[in-house]
């Protein structure tokens, strides 16, 4: 399947298959071989510019640009490095727009959380980049760039990809398999790891299900669902949207991807501290879980500064680990990561852009 029409509104090749990119050469009056040089030099030279593609003919580089034909990389605004090694980078759109991107790093991996949209409709309470609002969704190339920015700063492979960043990916889901296509088939990044994250939207998860075996054929991807609560009482509190989508709603959806797609489903879950993290809470969930092909994913509240939240003591984060496990939750804890730089989980805002441009 051919993404050429999206280059007629989009005009941009980073995005586009080597195929894509060879048909693209072909129509406009060029050798095959063009499109294969043209992907080489952007997916595995970063070239940014299609004035430095220096082995193209000059007169057509000169056409494609006259028609507004661009490569479609972002322009580095701000980057911040936590004392933890993560990194923070702030890219700038076309049209003005900031889109916050963080590298995660540890001694055998490299983890690039990606953002899909710039800001957020979602208002989930804890999260600081739903606060403003959402402008609009991100187009395949300003999502794969985030990846191959994070690739050039840290001059390292990245080997994994989340889709935790800022927004909510299922309203932007065409955009983001096609970026999981692009990852895997034109950067390597094999679609086992990644992950594509979500708070919920009502009956979207069986046809994401067929779309992604439309569009990827077999779906190996990782599906994050962000539940953050055990029951839906305590669930709309956290996340106000969720009073569209009861619980057992979501759960059974849920199933449904599993039989769909014989993939587990993992489930996001942010421990707010005193209001989340009890015993019974433990209990809720774990009853929740039963015959699920499923893991749950515990996260330690990071502090924003338009809530008052408070973080759980690591003490109740054990138990609370602990308590699933004793009753047979495949259960991780995920370490925090750039909160000094505010770069971890449900950190990333769009107010940066108004000190950006202040500064």
């Amino acid at each position: 399947m051919t993404k050429l029409p999206k280059l007629l509104s989009n005009a941009s090749l980073l995005g586009l298959s080597s195929e894509d990119l060879q048909q693209f050469a072909c129509q406009e009056g060029e050798k095959a071989f063009r499109g294969r040089q043209i992907h080489e030099w952007i997916y595995q030279r970063g070239a940014k510019s299609l004035d430095s593609i220096s082995v193209l003919p000059k007169k057509w580089r000169d056409s494609l640009e006259s028609k507004g034909i661009r490569i479609g990389r972002l322009d580095e605004i701000n980057r911040v490095v936590a004392e933890d090694e993560t990194l923070k980078l702030l890219m700038g759109t076309i049209d003005g727009e900031i889109i916050e991107t963080v590298g995660i790093p540890t001694d055998k991996r490299l983890t690039v959380c990606v953002s899909s949209q710039i800001g957020c409709p979602m208002g989930c309470k804890f999260c600081a980049t739903g606060k403003g609002g959402l402008n609009r969704s991100l187009n395949v190339n300003e999502i794969v760039d985030q990846v191959i920015s994070v690739r050039e700063t840290m001059n390292r492979r990245p080997t994994h990809v989340v889709f935790m960043g800022m927004g909510e990916p299922l309203l932007n889901i065409r955009n983001v398999l096609d970026s999981i296509e692009c990852l895997t088939n034109d950067i390597g990044i094999g679609q086992r790891k990644i992950t594509v994250s979500t708070v919920g939207i009502p009956n979207t998860l069986p046809d994401l299900a067929k779309l992604a075996q439309d569009r990827l054929g077999r779906v190996k991807f990782t599906l994050a669902v962000s539940l953050h609560a055990p029951n839906q009482t305590l669930r709309e509190l956290i996340i106000p949207s969720a009073s569209s989508y009861p619980i057992d709603s979501l759960l059974k959806d849920c199933k449904k991807y599993i039989e769909l797609t014989g993939r587990r489903v993992s489930f996001e879950y942010i421990l707010l501290g005193g209001l989340n993290d009890k015993d019974i809470h433990a209990e809720q969930l774990a009853d929740l879980m039963r015959g699920f092909q499923s893991h749950v994913n515990l996260i330690a509240y990071n502090p924003i500064a338009e809530e008052n939240f408070k973080r759980p003591s690591q003490f109740r984060v054990n138990a609370f680990r602990e308590l699933l496990e004793n009753r047979g939750v495949a259960v991780s804890v995920r370490a925090s990561r750039g909160r000094d730089k505010d770069a971890a989980c449900g950190q990333l805002r769009r107010q940066t852009i108004d000190k950006i441009r202040i500064n």
